[in-house]
């Protein structure tokens, strides 16, 4: 009786344990499906200033921000004078790059649109006077400092 029990107690147990061999996925395959998962075109914060930080809301924050670094390279080019005349534009278009040391860069966006001479004109321009800019918080991807770069309209003074 004993022997049956028992035999009846290990043949249940093997059994009933079916889902034991399953296989643990290796920390590889847990980053592989984890990197593909996360968008990379996209930050999970954007960049800021300090004027910025209080808003809670993604949104908020970003226009904020947007509006602040617009009316500021504004107000530092307001001093020259610039003329597109091949495209009769009063705005100029500039990719600004945070890197994730928090340091700016400065380029026309769509430079096949201005003349050759005067992109040197607009180059030194811009590297003259988009200096001194107050303290910004670099954009984040989980958490961490990366580079990010985006394109503002600047209006510029026209001859």
């Amino acid at each position: 009786m004993r022997k049956s029990l028992l035999l009846l107690l290990v043949s249940s147990l093997f059994l009933g344990c079916t889902d034991w061999p399953k296989k643990v996925p290796s920390e590889t395959e847990l980053l592989e499906q984890e990197l593909k998962q996360v968008n990379w075109r996209q930050v999970d914060e954007y960049p800021t200033v300090a004027d910025c930080e209080a808003l809670t809301e993604k949104f908020e924050r970003q226009q904020c921000f947007f509006d602040f670094i617009t009316t500021l390279i504004q107000q530092k080019l307001s001093a020259d004078t610039l003329q597109l005349s091949a495209s009769n534009s009063d705005t100029l278009k500039l990719k600004i790059t945070i890197t994730n040391k928090a340091e700016l860069k400065f380029e026309v966006a769509h430079r096949d649109s201005i003349p050759e001479m005067q992109q040197a004109v607009i180059d030194s321009v811009l590297q003259a006077r988009l200096v001194d800019f107050p303290p910004i918080t670099p954009a984040l991807k989980r958490g961490v400092p990366v580079t990010s770069s985006f394109v503002v309209p600047v209006k510029i003074n026209g001859n």
